[in-house]
């Protein structure tokens, strides 16, 4: 709220799947502190991935659900971690097909670094270094019954 100036023309759009509970938190301590209700839509990168082929021969594909147009909006996309970029590049460009927005902005709960792209979050919860030979797993009760974030080895 406080670098965009309030909430006038703020949308929030969570990237599937854990993105979107940690919008909707978002939006719901926004309209305790402030009062207002911030719109919030789901969006579904599954065939804006650059590695489609190889994530499986015949993609998952979600939705996409934007309550309201992107044109003239804040759009302020919202993922549980950011590790190379490529999945906020992928969101860039399903928000873009959406619509011509003023701004997006990018807010992770975590960023691990290791990035292979030019991206970097305006808002981050935690900095977590990590080792490549890692996974970071975010837990949210709305999907896994817990909130935890969890560093695991790859095996």
């Amino acid at each position: 709220m406080e670098n965009n100036r309030g909430t006038d023309r703020l949308l929030l759009v969570g990237i599937r799947t854990r993105g979107v509970p940690l919008a909707k938190r978002i939006a719901q301590m926004i309209k305790e502190i402030e009062g207002v209700e911030v719109d919030v839509g789901e969006l579904d990168i599954s065939l804006y991935r650059d590695d489609l082929s190889s994530v499986a021969e015949q993609p998952v594909v979600n939705h996409t659900s934007v309550p309201v147009g992107v044109t003239g909006k804040v759009v302020v996309m919202v993922d549980d971690v950011l590790f190379t970029g490529r999945t906020a590049r992928a969101g860039l460009d399903a928000v873009m097909d959406l619509g011509r927005p003023k701004c997006i902005q990018l807010a992770v709960l975590v960023d691990r670094g290791h990035r292979e792209l030019p991206i970097r979050a305006d808002f981050v919860g935690k900095n977590l270094p990590t080792s490549i030979k890692e996974i970071v797993s975010v837990r949210l009760q709305e999907i896994d019954q817990d909130d935890r974030v969890v560093i695991l080895e790859k095996e």
